[in-house]
């Protein structure tokens, strides 16, 4: 019984984990700008030298704090996806997530970005997502 429940306990986690990650994403497939494979994970590829909102502080952040850190998604204490998104330090450790889930249009959850939007994160995540 012990060995049942060193297996057990281990496929529940995975299998909520992956029930929550979902309850907060859109279904159906969303869209992406662009082909082939971008620096940071996902399908889009962005020429972010034309690119000029790409600064965590002034661009990202609000964007992030807005769209993505609402009750019941990515807000402190949630478990959903890469977890909260209200720091800088969560977003930086989330930026693969973050970048696949808005590149293939995942999320936000209930809403959706400009192409301005995106390129911003996309491209703040492919320059190594600095803290500036």
């Amino acid at each position: 019984m012990h060995l049942l429940n060193k297996i057990f306990a281990p496929a529940l986690f995975i299998f909520l984990s992956v029930c929550i990650s979902l309850s907060c994403s859109k279904s159906g497939s969303g869209s992406t700008t662009g082909g082939g494979t971008g620096g940071g994970g996902g399908g889009t590829t962005v020429d972010c030298s034309a690119v000029i909102d790409k600064a965590f502080t002034a661009n990202v952040n609000p964007i992030i704090q807005s769209t993505c850190n609402v009750a019941g998604c990515h807000n402190a204490g949630s478990f959903n996806g890469p977890g909260p998104l209200t720091t800088y330090t969560e977003v930086f450790n989330a930026r693969v997530s973050i970048r696949n889930a808005i590149s293939t249009g995942l999320m936000p959850q209930g809403s959706t970005l400009s192409a301005t939007q995106k390129n911003s994160i996309i491209c703040w995540i492919d320059g190594g997502a600095p803290n500036n």
